[in-house]
């Protein structure tokens, strides 16, 4: 397995208060660790994203971005092909945003502005109706909810380690029950454990996590039926719902819809 070196912004300074970056990134494409003086929105189109922002692991599908503060150190790797996207914003901009990396909600509008300007090419707005679009994108940008990150991790090596696993195979079904065996602790005391570290269920944990690994899989000639039983789904349709509650689409659309951002 080749990894494949994505190159760095050439410059030290932001050459307009917003730049837009458009890339496809192939599969085992990674950036070591950086930072910079500017903000940066960083959003797959297609694909999952891969980041870890001050020694925090971060991974995001197509409805979320990752934000990563000025000065802030971060690195990328992207185990898939991603349609990738940036929004870099000077400091003065960024002060109405988060001071810490964040996993943000982003709209249909911010969307739909970015995939125009890569389809584009547009990396400085220039021309009134490009720049009013790039006053939209910045408003969207502070209005946008603000999530810690869409799939935590644990700080304690026993739950981490359970995690990892998880991550491993996200089919395996094995109930909390289970893991909590494995790890010497009974089961209500991982549940506490789960939600005090992540905010959230075991549960809803390993539903979020079969989401990135799906999203990742139907990139794949395999089909839906065959993801959801690798996701450890006993049928197709328990699988589409659970899809369809995370995304707002059925995995067919899911795919239709990838294929046009690519």
């Amino acid at each position: 397995m080749s990894k494949k070196h994505i190159e760095l912004l050439p410059f030290s300074g932001l050459p307009a208060p917003l730049y837009f970056r458009h890339a496809h990134f192939h599969a085992h494409s990674h950036a070591l660790e950086h930072r910079h003086p500017w903000g940066c929105l960083e959003y797959s189109a297609h694909g999952v994203l891969h980041m870890e922002i001050a020694g925090s692991r971060f991974m995001s599908p197509p409805q979320f971005a990752i934000w990563v503060p000025p000065h802030t150190e971060h690195s990328f790797y992207s185990p898939q092909p991603i349609t990738y996207r940036a929004v870099c914003l000077v400091p003065e901009l960024c002060e109405a945003l988060p001071q810490q990396g964040c996993t943000l909600a982003i709209s249909d509008i911010l969307k739909a502005i970015l995939k125009d300007f890569a389809v584009r090419d547009v990396q400085i707005p220039d021309g009134a109706a490009d720049q009013r679009l790039a006053e939209v994108v910045l408003d969207q940008l502070q209005q946008a909810p603000v999530h810690d990150c869409y799939l935590p991790y644990a700080s304690s090596p026993a739950l981490l380690g359970v995690l990892e696993a998880l991550q491993a195979a996200p089919g395996d079904n094995r109930p909390l029950a289970d893991w909590a065996g494995q790890i010497h602790v009974s089961e209500r005391t991982l549940a506490r454990q789960c939600v005090r570290e992540l905010g959230m269920s075991f549960g809803e944990w390993r539903q979020r996590l079969r989401f990135l690994a799906s999203i990742e899989a139907l990139d794949s000639a395999r089909s839906v039926q065959e993801v959801a039983f690798d996701m450890g789904y006993s049928s197709a349709s328990a699988f589409i719902a659970m899809f369809q509650r995370q995304a707002g689409c059925t995995p067919e659309q899911y795919r239709r819809t990838s294929l046009q951002n690519r």
